[in-house]
């Protein structure tokens, strides 16, 4: 099916600032303007955009689907990051079944779909020697079920090392030899090439620093040149990062990553709270790219990453969720929000603008994700757009009705999303989805995960 959709009080794009209407055909933006009628070439159906604004799909860089069933576990509320990632992730993934799993990433990936978001990229890292493929399987299975597209970072670890979490949970890691020959399994399954693909797979071990040994790195980074894959992990969230670096391998953590070759324009890291000068510009000078996890890393009492000093040095920036059990709204427009918030309390008013921001979120987004078909409302884009109703009082003050949804943030209301031309998301209800029967599920699984676990 085609559309054309009309009316919109403005759209986000700077080719075309004063447009009202968008055309899609064959999954495709093939016309921006106002007053757009039907065209006689194909049928198309109408899309009535009255009172919405419409912005580019938003481009989620970092997330943990898995956490959306450990919200609030009271141990970890107060705790950071080493002894919330024993208390919460790594005391409860071990016992997560590929059922739990998939109910999990259904959750996860609605709670994106409803803010606004498009493509995910999960680091999934639910792996350990006698992992079975059905757990890995069932994010895919999610994402397909809902339309959205999904980059799968596929985490690994090859020894416990100083992984606080995993030492305390008991994980038994996989040999190099598993992670090798489990990633080309999904590889050859499920990744595809091209800017506009709906599944993508990523090599992303779990922590550079604590779980992986410099000989899986390289290896990893090896086959994932071999193949065209990008690559992806955690790196200097905190200090635990530098000093454990420098303890294990005296080098700084940003040199370590660079011996094992894990700097590039296709590699990005979560966090980077702890970047100094010296790593800001390593990752600059060589096209590395940070998703920034603005409510995870004040959840946990992490720092504020110096996402000003690595856009100002030439760094690519994107935005992250990051998982629901260390930044519980799963929202992709609440991080866009806070982004344009923290770095202003930190640096002054002029230090964050909301286009530049909305670009990191979409657009620079896409970038680092190998996704160069999509994030920007330009004519051959891939047709992923979101339509936000601004008709609710909340957003009736409101004097730049084409920023409403980004100044204003949660709660929000999307009217209509498409992804790939398709809609994911009509008159404001996710398709595929019975959100009676997702609540119900849900609350099921925190149940049969704390039978488990108890």
């Amino acid at each position: 099916m085609n559309y054309l959709i009309r009316n919109a009080i403005a759209l986000f794009s700077e080719q075309h600032p004063s447009a009202t209407d968008i055309r899609i055909a064959d999954g495709r933006i093939t016309e921006i303007g106002r007053q757009l009628t039907p065209t006689n070439d194909y049928p198309e159906q109408i899309i009535d955009a009255r009172g919405c604004v419409i912005y580019p799909g938003l481009v989620n860089t970092h997330h943990h689907l898995a956490q959306s069933i450990l919200k609030g576990i009271p141990g970890g509320i107060n705790q950071g990051l080493g002894d919330w990632l024993a208390s919460v992730p790594y005391r409860f993934w071990p016992h997560i079944t590929p059922d739990l799993m998939y109910h999990a990433a259904r959750l996860g990936l609605y709670e994106l779909l409803r803010s606004g978001a498009t493509t995910c990229a999960d680091h999934h890292y639910l792996y350990h020697r006698d992992t079975s493929q059905e757990l890995e399987d069932a994010v895919w299975q999610a994402a397909d079920d809902l339309g959205i597209r999904l980059v799968l970072c596929r985490g690994s670890a090859t020894e416990q090392g100083s992984h606080k979490g995993m030492a305390r949970g008991g994980v038994v890691p996989e040999t190099l030899d598993q992670v090798m020959s489990r990633m080309e399994h999904s590889r050859t399954r499920y990744h595809q090439e091209g800017g506009n693909a709906m599944r993508k797979l990523v090599a992303a071990p779990t922590s550079l620093i604590h779980s992986s040994s410099p000989q899986s790195l390289k290896t990893i980074a090896e086959w994932a040149g071999q193949h065209g894959i990008r690559r992806h992990s955690h790196l200097l969230e905190v200090d635990y990062d530098e000093q454990q670096s420098l303890q294990k391998y005296g080098m700084k953590a940003i040199d370590y990553a660079a011996d094992c070759g894990w700097l590039g324009p296709d590699v990005w890291f979560a966090h980077l709270v702890k970047a100094d000068d010296y790593a800001i510009s390593k990752l600059a000078a060589t096209g590395t790219g940070i998703a920034h996890c603005p409510t995870s890393n004040c959840r946990l009492g992490s720092g504020v990453a110096p996402v000003i000093e690595l856009q100002q040095a030439g760094a690519p920036i994107s935005i992250g969720v990051d998982g629901s059990a260390s930044s519980e709204s799963g929202s992709m427009l609440q991080e866009l929000n806070l982004t344009w918030l923290l770095h202003r309390a930190v640096h002054g008013p002029d230090a964050t603008h909301l286009e530049t921001v909305l670009h990191w979120g979409s657009r620079d987004g896409a970038r680092l994700l190998g996704l160069n078909d999509l994030g920007e409302i330009a004519v051959g884009q891939a047709a992923d757009l979101v339509l936000y109703d601004i008709r609710k009082p909340r957003f009736s003050g409101v004097h730049t009705p084409l920023m409403a949804p980004l100044l204003c943030a949660e709660p929000t209301a999307v009217k209509h999303s498409f992804i790939n031309g398709k809609p994911v998301v009509r008159d404001g209800q996710v398709k595929g989805l019975d959100e009676a029967e997702l609540v119900a599920s849900v609350q099921a699984s925190v149940n049969t995960l704390l039978a488990r676990v108890s």
